[in-house]
């Protein structure tokens, strides 16, 4: 079995046309990519058509992107630019994830850790309560697997605000939820 390459090294190769690296490169950050849209989008096959738009674009313009650290953030910042204009384009509301979508949505859980039905559908509904900025900086952070630096960099925001901003997301978060559940504040 072969050694990944270094982001750098590979994304030089896949500049230069070389399918290896391009199918590593997909591999490599394709499923955190398309969890994130399809957690904004509520559509996996929406999600699907965007995130191959958003490695289009890549692959288009990887031959002039300069690697400084930020390929992470340079994605993302596609993807989530497609994903805002598709959103426009439709000018419709997302609709609430199927408990399904929100089940298999990262690592299984060991058994005695898994969400009941009751608690994806109060999660589910609490997600959709939360704002915009909110609903943001959870993906980006849970679905995406963004780092707070590579987050603050794709929105150009502080790292102190971003790390306050999501510590302030998943305590309302967690409210709706104990809300939804009918549990009582500790």
């Amino acid at each position: 079995m072969t050694q990944p390459m270094e982001t750098p090294q590979l994304l030089a190769r896949a500049a230069q046309g070389d399918p290896q690296a391009w199918r590593e490169v997909v591999e490599r950050w394709g499923p955190r990519v398309f969890a994130f849209v399809r957690s904004h989008a509520n559509d996996p096959e929406l999600a699907e058509e965007i995130v191959q738009s958003v490695f289009c674009t890549v692959a288009r313009k990887l031959p002039d992107y300069v690697e400084q650290g930020r390929f992470e953030s340079w994605l993302f910042r596609i993807a989530l630019n497609r994903l805002r204009d598709e959103m426009r384009r439709r000018k419709r509301q997302a609709r609430p994830m199927a408990a399904e979508v929100l089940a298999d949505v990262g690592p299984a859980a060991p058994a005695d850790q898994r969400a009941t039905p009751e608690e994806l559908a109060a999660l589910r509904e609490s997600m959709q309560q939360l704002g915009e900025a909110d609903r943001l900086v959870i993906d980006l952070r849970h679905q995406g697997g963004m780092g707070f630096q590579q987050m603050a960099d794709l929105l150009n925001e502080p790292l102190g605000t971003l790390l306050a901003r999501h510590h302030r997301a998943l305590r309302k978060l967690r409210d709706l939820i104990r809300r939804r559940l009918g549990e009582e504040e500790p």
